[in-house]
């Protein structure tokens, strides 16, 4: 009997597409560079096309090493002197310095031109896609800046360095430095989000008051990117909860006692380094006025809440188009995965969801610079707990489902989907947590309803697009109108109004067939669960169409 030949190499790949790689980040993605001209950010498109470039090419790898070789600490020196040193990969510092390059930490702040707060949107939304750990810090140095500016003298000396388009990692004074990078240290073991329980306390050293010098004593229960070269610190005074800039360096060049006890081993977030510290007389200037510390810093929490927004949206747009890839890559009973009905339901699902994260946050993105305008400023305020609250816990369920998409090669760590599902939660816990952005939303609606009234109007803007958004606006105002057990049912209420609110922007600003899927997906629906949910009648494969990355390379 005559044998069969058989391939003596079994291992020949077939039906597994090609990573998603290699690619420019920005030209492919055309929702964002939607969203971009939508709110004025045209002007920056050159400018986001090279940062694109080096975020779908050879920073890829780089987060993927940063994420892999994690931060190590050396509390002492090899001859026992005290250092304090987190040391990264390269890959890190590499990260690093082609965002502050680019602008990252910086445009708002040193750009006049209208929309810059749109392009610097875009490119954190970006820098995201490489590494979501590194945009911790780079969050904290943007967000610093308002804060600085509560003390003219103290800025005086910082602004130039954080706006000066360098980075410099190395563990030297901060005067030594051509740029700076910033953190935050607020929270405490026994307070958490309660700061004003917060134990550590600050000493004059000559006289008191606004810019003078203070000793810090305490100790500080997560403290993220402990090598920047200083932060933002919570402590008590006589006078109250008061904010002080506490750098790791004395100026005569000594090390400030900032003694960081471990680093935390964390769920996600991996490649930013988060710690435990400890201040044994450490010199601090103080911000602001005395007691006045959450005033000072609020506007610090304010940007990197709304930073978490711009963060989640882009780990779901991510996993939205790592899913849409790879399915459109694999063959399953006789044709692509993503032209199977299911398949189908499910990725157009992801990526109306991530659109209309992004939509919301653009929008926010463009009120932030026109903060004297009242409506804009209002929407501002209520807006970022609206949109922190929502955009970053659906993240988490969203993530997961773009996993499932790839099936058992998006669960193993190679894969960037399994860093995307590990890395969602944070967004959520972190700069104040669910409860906290709706117990923020409960006083606006307690005590500020000129604020709801803005909120409103800004879903009024869009009235007579769609009959039932238009009812269910209606529905919402009168939901808004009774105060009984709101305490009970803000969840219920800020979910109302996030969704709305999306609708709102896509049906304002958006494509009118996606916004008008959104509201028939999300508004007119009450039987929505699960992503792969949608009305049979939309058209998901123009949907996908649109979310699929344009380019391989």
């Amino acid at each position: 009997m005559e044998s069969k030949n058989h391939q003596s190499d079994t291992h020949v790949v077939f039906n597994q597409p090609k990573p998603l790689e290699n690619y420019n980040a920005f030209t492919a993605d055309r929702i964002l560079q939607y969203w971009v001209a939508q709110f004025g950010g045209q002007w920056g498109e050159e400018r986001l096309t090279s940062f694109g470039g080096r975020i779908g090419g050879d920073l890829l790898e780089a987060g993927m090493n940063a994420n892999q070789y994690l931060p190590t600490f050396r509390p002492v020196d090899r001859f026992g002197y005290r250092i304090d040193q987190v040391d990264y990969h390269p890959a890190y510092h590499q990260l690093m310095a082609h965002a502050i390059e680019h602008g990252h930490c910086a445009m708002p702040w040193s750009e006049k031109t209208s929309g810059r707060h749109v392009v610097r949107a875009a490119m954190a939304f970006l820098h995201t896609h490489a590494d979501p750990g590194s945009g911790c810090p780079l969050t904290m140095t943007f967000a610093s800046v308002p804060a600085l500016q509560a003390q003219a003298d103290i800025a005086e000396k910082w602004l130039p360095k954080i706006v000066s388009g360098r980075y410099d990692g190395r563990n030297i004074p901060w005067f030594e430095k051509e740029g700076v990078t910033l953190g935050m240290a607020m929270t405490e073991k026994q307070g958490g989000s309660d700061v004003r329980a917060n134990t550590t306390y600050a000493t004059p050293c000559e006289a008191p008051g606004g810019g003078k010098r203070y000793s810090l004593v305490g100790h500080k229960w997560f403290c993220s990117a402990p090598m920047s070269d200083a932060f933002l610190v919570l402590a008590q005074t006589d006078h109250g909860l008061s904010c002080f800039l506490v750098p790791r360096w004395r100026e005569d060049g000594s090390k400030n006692p900032i003694h960081i006890q471990r680093l935390k081993d964390k769920l996600g977030n991996q490649s930013n380094a988060s710690s435990e510290i400890e201040f044994r007389d450490a010199q601090g200037w103080l911000l602001g006025e005395p007691g006045k510390g959450i005033k000072t810093i609020i506007q610090m929490v304010a940007l990197t809440r709304y930073d978490c927004m711009i963060g989640s949206s882009a780990l779901m747009a991510q996993a939205t188009k790592e899913a849409i890839w790879h399915t459109a890559g694999r063959e399953v009973f006789g044709k692509p995965l993503h032209h199977q009905p299911l398949m189908q339901n499910v990725l157009a699902d992801l990526a109306l969801e991530s659109e209309a994260a992004l939509a919301i946050s653009m929008r926010l993105a463009r009120a932030l610079e026109q903060l004297d305008n009242p409506h804009e400023a209002a929407l501002v305020r209520i807006g970022t707990a609206i949109g922190k609250y929502w955009i970053c816990k659906r993240a988490v369920q969203h993530t997961y489902e773009a996993m499932e998409c790839l099936g058992g090669v998006g669960y193993v760590n190679e894969n960037v989907a399994s860093r995307l599902y590990r890395e969602a939660p944070v967004n959520a816990i972190w700069e104040g947590s669910g409860n906290v952005q709706c117990l923020d939303l409960l006083r606006v609606l307690t005590r500020e309803p000129d604020t709801v009234s803005v909120f409103i109007a800004e879903l009024r803007y869009a009235i007579g697009a769609n009959d039932a958004f238009d009812r269910a606006v209606d529905g919402l105002e009168e939901q808004l109108g009774n105060a009984e057990m709101l305490a009970y049912r803000t969840r219920q209420v800020i979910e109302k109004m996030a969704i709305l609110w999306q609708a709102a922007t896509l049906l304002r600003y958006g494509e009118p067939d996606n916004a008008e899927a959104f509201v028939q997906a999300r508004v007119e629906t009450s039987e929505y669960h699960q992503y792969g949910t949608l009305p049979s009648h939309i058209d998901m494969t123009a949907i996908i169409s649109r979310a699929m990355p344009q380019s391989s390379g």
